[in-house]
C-alpha cells in the first residue's frame, strides 16, 4: 500500500482484520481476560498493551522493513496497524457482537483524528446497513486524507525542538483506545463523549509542551532557532484554536522566565497522567545521552512534585532501557548522538558513588543470575561475545537493575560500557573475582 493512493486505508484495515488473532498473541490481552467482564479489563489491557507495543515510547516494537518507503511512512503505517489491533482486541474484551470490523475501526480512526461528523455518518450507516452499504469511497477518502496530513508529524521532531513525538503519539494511542472502549462497550458512538476525549488528549499534549519547554529552559534561554522550532511544534499539534493560542503565550513567557513547577503540575492528579508526564520528561532529558546539572535538578524537582520516589524514577528508566534492549534495531527519534556513549568523568564519578553504596546488593543480584558475572568478566577482558551471549548479558543486566533501582543507569543504552569503565576506576578490592585479570596461558603466579 502507498499513502496518497486511494484505497490504501481500506487495504490496510482489510489486512489487519484478516490477520487478527484474538488468542494468545498478547500478554496484555491474555492478562486482561482473567479479569471480570466490564470496562475495567479493557482499560487494564490498554495500559499494558501501550507498553507492550512500544507506543508508550513512540516506537512500535514491530515495524515493517520496506526499504523503498520513507522512514516516516513506515512508522506511520506501523502505528495504524497497532491502532487497528487495539480496536480489535478491545472488541474481543467487550464481547462486542459481530459487525463490519473494517468500518468500525475506520469510525474510530475518524473520531480520533477529530472528524466527528464523518464518524457519526459512518456510525449511522453501520447501524442501518441498508441499500447505501457499503460505505461510499468518498467517505473512506475523507478519513484517508486527514490521516495522510498527520503522517508527516509522526516522523520525528525538529532538530532544535522538543521531544514531543513520543508523548504526542502516546496521547493519541490512549485517546484511540478510550474511544474504542466507549464504542464497543456501548455499541453506540457518541460525538459528545468523543469530543470530551479529544479535548483531554489535547490538554495532555499542551501540558507536556509546557513541561518540556521548562526543561529546555532549565539551563539557559533557548536559542532563536530552538524557540522558533518549539512554536512551530505547537502549531503542528493541531490543538483547538483557543488552547493553541494560550499555549503559545505560555511558551513565550517560559522562554523569558521558567515557570514554577508547583504551579505547572498543580492540576495533575491522576496517577496515569502523573506517570505520563514524568516518563516523557525523562525520555527528553536522556535522549542526548548526558544531562546537565540544571536538567538533573529539574527532573528531581518534577518527580518530587508529582509524588515519585527516587526508586520509582529509577524503575521508570529501567522500563525504557528494557524496551531498547529488545528493539535496538529500531532507528527513530530515539537515536542518540555519536557522543552519547562517551563517558564524561562527572558521570563516572557519580556512578562510582552509586555503585560503592549499593555494591553488596549488586553482587548478590549478579550471583543470582549465574551467567552474568562470567559474561561481564569476559567483556571486561576484551573477549569477543557472540550475539546470543550479548543478548543474554543485557537481559540479565536489566534484571539486576530492576532489583537494584539505584543502578538503573547500567541497563540503559551503553550501560554495559559504563559498568566496564567503572571496573577500571573503582578500588581493586571492591571488584568481584570475576573481574580480575586471569594470568596469560603459561604464566605462573609467583608466591614468596
Amino acid at each position: 500500500m502507498k499513502l496518497s493512493k486511494p484505497g490504501w486505508l481500506s487495504a490496510l484495515l482489510e489486512e489487519a482484520v484478516g490477520a487478527h488473532i484474538p488468542q494468545g498473541a498478547s500478554a496484555a490481552l491474555e492478562g486482561a481476560k482473567a479479569l471480570p467482564m466490564g470496562r475495567g479489563r479493557a482499560r487494564r489491557y490498554l495500559r499494558g498493551f501501550l507498553r507492550e507495543s512500544g507506543l508508550l515510547f513512540g516506537t512500535p516494537a514491530q515495524r515493517g522493513t520496506q526499504a523503498t518507503r520513507a522512514a516516516e511512512e513506515v512508522l506511520f503505517i506501523a502505528v495504524l496497524r497497532i491502532f487497528a489491533r487495539i480496536a480489535l482486541d478491545i472488541a474481543v474484551l467487550a464481547d462486542a457482537p459481530p459487525g463490519p470490523r473494517n468500518e468500525q475501526v475506520l469510525l474510530l480512526l475518524a473520531a480520533s483524528a477529530g472528524q466527528l461528523p464523518q464518524a457519526e455518518e459512518i456510525h449511522r450507516r453501520i447501524v442501518r446497513m441498508g441499500p447505501q452499504w457499503p460505505l461510499p469511497a468518498k467517505l473512506w477518502r475523507k478519513v484517508e486524507s486527514e490521516l495522510e496530513e498527520r503522517a508527516m508529524s509522526l516522523s520525528g521532531d525538529p532538530y532544535y525542538g522538543l521531544l514531543l513525538h513520543n508523548g504526542s503519539l502516546y496521547a493519541d494511542a490512549q485517546l484511540f483506545g478510550r474511544l474504542a472502549i466507549d464504542y464497543f462497550a456501548r455499541a453506540h458512538f457518541s460525538a459528545e463523549a468523543a469530543g470530551r476525549r479529544l479535548r483531554f488528549a489535547a490538554q495532555q499534549k499542551a501540558l507536556l509542551v509546557e513541561v518540556l519547554t521548562a526543561l529546555a529552559c532549565s539551563e539557559r534561554r533557548p536559542s532563536f532557532p530552538a524557540r522558533r522550532a518549539i512554536l512551530r511544534q505547537v502549531e503542528d499539534l493541531r490543538l483547538p484554536k483557543e488552547m493553541a493560542s494560550e499555549l503559545r503565550r505560555r511558551v513565550k513567557r517560559c522562554f523569558e522566565r521558567r515557570p514554577a513547577l508547583a504551579a505547572l503540575v498543580k492540576g495533575v492528579r491522576s496517577a496515569d497522567l502523573r506517570r505520563f508526564i514524568l516518563e516523557q520528561t525523562l525520555l527528553a532529558s536522556l535522549v542526548e545521552g548526558r544531562r546537565s546539572p540544571g536538567e538533573l535538578a529539574f527532573v528531581s524537582e518534577l518527580s518530587a512534585r508529582l509524588g515519585f520516589s527516587s526508586e520509582e524514577v529509577a524503575s521508570i528508566q529501567v522500563g525504557v532501557a528494557e524496551f531498547y534492549a529488545k528493539n535496538r534495531e529500531v532507528v527513530d527519534v530515539f537515536t542518540v548522538s555519536p557522543g552519547a556513549q562517551l563517558l564524561g568523568q562527572e558521570m563516572v564519578d557519580s556512578m562510582q558513588r552509586t555503585l560503592e553504596k549499593n555494591f553488596h546488593r549488586l553482587l548478590t543480584e549478579v550471583k543470582r543470575t549465574g551467567e552474568l558475572s562470567v559474561l561481564l568478566s569476559r567483556a571486561a577482558r576484551g573477549q569477543k561475545l557472540s550475539g546470543e551471549e550479548r543478548r543474554r548479558m543485557r537481559e540479565q543486566l536489566i534484571d539486576v537493575a530492576k532489583a537494584v533501582p539505584a543502578l538503573a543507569i547500567f541497563a540503559a543504552p551503553g550501560g554495559i560500557l559504563l559498568l566496564i569503565a567503572l571496573a577500571k576506576v573503582l578500588p581493586f578490592n571492591l571488584l568481584p573475582s570475576a573481574f580480575h585479570e586471569e594470568p596469560q596461558k603459561g604464566e605462573e603466579r609467583r608466591d614468596a
